[in-house]
């Protein structure tokens, strides 16, 4: 055995890093030992891997991926974009449910006026995303309106967004374009259908777009006091975010009654 060889302990002690994290970035290939017992099954590592375990643990302290450190291990610097733009967004995420904490703290536990109105039935053009739990809703919901507001024809877009009432990891959301006139078609991602109408407990919401869930929630809460079996969540975007500010934009909160 070369005598430059480090038993793991000590090695974990160089890198600053422990023995089960060793353990487990050699089972991925990350820092694999120098050479290993093949009696006692002892994992050694030279002095100089030493950089390669303190670099492995910069980048986990960056919340890096393991499945990216490689990579990054191996030069290949570009894949840091989407982890810094993944914590962009978390960072956004954050500061969006510290402004709706602010509103609850001001305004206390969410209420708002309701009504039972009947709403008829529209033509629309509807695009459908996936949004992976309750986070992804907007980023679903942004998707869908950009194909949509590209769709040809005159006129004001009006658009209305459909949600499940039960929020799960995996769910379908659907921005719908109300249409008049004739000549509207399916188009790459887009389909012509019609939004049923029914009887909707109604509400009105005034603020950004990511605080709609307050309103949202007070709606519900309306609903099960009274004993109302709920089936959708639907958010007719009145204010054309282009000319309001967030504050004043007028969003109508509707959920259909069974």
């Amino acid at each position: 055995m070369d005598d430059d060889l480090l038993p793991i302990g000590r090695f974990a002690r160089l890198g600053r890093l422990s023995v089960k994290q060793l353990r487990h970035y050699d089972a991925l290939g990350l820092l694999v030992p120098a050479w290993v017992d093949p009696v006692t099954g002892y994992r050694f590592y030279r002095a100089s891997q030493a950089r390669v375990a303190l670099a492995i643990g910069l980048l986990r302290s960056l919340d890096v991926p393991l499945s990216l450190v490689g990579r990054v291990l191996a030069g290949e610097w570009e894949v840091l974009a989407g982890v810094r733009d993944g914590l962009e967004a978390e960072v956004a995420r954050r500061r969006r449910t510290l402004a709706s904490l602010e509103r609850v703290l001001v305004e206390g536990l969410p209420s708002a006026v309701v009504s039972v109105v009947s709403e008829p039935a529209w033509r629309v053009l509807v695009a459908r995303e996936v949004a992976g739990g309750p986070e992804g809703v907007g980023r679903a919901t942004s998707a869908a309106v950009a194909r949509l507001v590209g769709v040809g024809g005159g006129g004001p877009v009006r658009l209305v967004g459909v949600f499940p009432v039960d929020m799960e990891e995996v769910m379908e959301v659907a921005v719908a374009r109300v249409v008049e006139g004739e000549g509207w078609r399916d188009g790459v991602g887009v389909r012509a259908e019609v939004l049923e109408g029914g009887r909707f407990a109604a509400a009105r919401h005034v603020g950004p777009y990511d605080q709609i869930s307050l309103t949202v929630s007070a709606v519900l809460a309306w609903c099960g006091e009274r004993g109302l079996a709920v089936s959708e969540v639907r958010e007719v975007y009145v204010s054309d975010p282009a000319v309001t500010a967030a504050e004043a934009l007028v969003t109508d909160v509707l959920v259909r009654l069974e």
